[in-house]
């Protein structure tokens, strides 16, 4: 398909540099294209009563490592400044970063990235350079150390739309992170799940709805723009995933019951999508996922995605428009800028049904 096809044009003002709070007060616009009005604008506490009992939710437990990086790379006297964004774990010790500028680095040179409130240092070594500005690096840290020192040193990633217009301050380190966030790894949010809260999830599984994690490393290739004109020419980027074999139990049951498999985010969709079978049985699963969704593709796995909305042009917005239907999600979105909600990370939420 045409990548034109997925373009709409979005006031900037419609886009939220901050939270709503309490994040269950967040606008719900409800989207359910087999039906004759097909939109309803609800709240996000609202959600109990739109789900059924015996329904299971799935929520991504990624946690957000502050992954950009501020440095510098010295060759003899010649000193220059070096920006990283960490995207994808490649071993205890390796990371791959978008870098700019990537073109004043060569491999064997070693970059010192410091914290100047903090005076923490954390050294890297270029490995590889890629395409895009992409370089691989091998830290002075491994594991658990690796990842307390990047807390030390890195700032949260924040969406380019949000860091075009403001820093990023101590607030972002509450306001970016999900309630569920419990495995490091990912660099950028499960913005989908920014909306809960402990009292909304007792009120959920206290109506029967079950609640069940999955993780997903999100990466910063899900910021990155489609440079193709066809959907067929772009390639993603893949991140790492794991279904346990209990939350694949759990939703086999679910479904063998009737009730329905609710996605939080695109990235618990994606995730399940990659690991049901064709007939939408789960099982433990763990590895890559590069799945790229767009009109056309049969869902397998998922009956119900709530996500919040997305860019132009994106492969999110391709997904969810081949999720309800790019007819349904254009007015959709026509019908969400018209009356006010907050798009994109920090912004309001859909709740989408899967077109028959």
């Amino acid at each position: 398909m045409r990548v034109d096809d997925f373009d709409f044009d979005l006031p900037s003002d419609r886009i939220a540099i901050r939270p709503a709070e309490p994040r269950e007060s967040a606008q719900l616009l409800v989207v359910d294209p087999n039906i004759e009005s097909p939109f309803s604008d609800r709240l996000v506490q609202d959600l109990v009563g739109l789900l059924r009992a015996g329904d299971c939710l799935v929520v991504n437990n990624t946690r957000v490592l502050p992954a950009r990086l501020v440095g510098t790379r010295q060759r003899g006297t010649a000193i220059a400044g070096i920006e990283a964004t960490l995207h994808k774990r490649e071993s205890e010790t390796m990371w791959r970063a978008f870098v700019r500028p990537a073109k004043k680095l060569n491999i064997g040179e070693k970059v010192l990235f410091q914290r100047h409130e903090t005076g923490d240092i954390l050294t890297a070594l270029v490995i590889e350079k890629g395409d895009a500005g992409e370089v691989l690096f091998r830290f002075d840290f491994a594991g658990d150390d690796l990842d307390a020192a990047i807390r030390q040193v890195g700032v949260m990633p924040l969406p380019p739309y949000i860091a075009a217009k403001r820093p990023e301050d101590e607030h972002d380190e509450r306001d970016y992170q999900t309630m569920f966030a419990d495995r490091s790894g990912a660099v950028a949010a499960p913005t989908a799940g920014l909306h809960f809260t402990p009292e909304l999830i007792k009120t959920i599984q206290n109506a029967g709805i079950n609640v069940t994690e999955v993780t997903l490393h999100v990466g910063a290739g899900t910021f990155l723009p489609v440079k193709v004109d066809d959907t067929d020419d772009h390639k993603m980027h893949s991140e790492w995933g794991e279904i346990s074999a209990e939350a694949a139990t759990l939703l086999n049951q679910a479904r063998a019951k009737g009730g329905r498999i609710i996605a939080v985010g695109t990235t618990s969709l994606r995730l399940l999508e990659s690991a049901a079978s064709e007939n939408g049985q789960f099982k433990a699963w763990s590895g890559e996922n590069a799945i790229f969704i767009t009109p056309g593709y049969r869902f397998k796995a998922v009956d119900v995605l709530m996500t919040n909305f997305h860019l132009p042009r994106s492969t999110l917005f391709m997904l969810v428009s081949a999720f309800s239907g790019l007819d349904t999600m254009r007015k959709a979105y026509k019908h969400a800028i018209e009356s006010g909600y907050r798009f994109y990370s920090y912004g309001d939420a859909c709740l989408l049904h899967r077109a028959i």
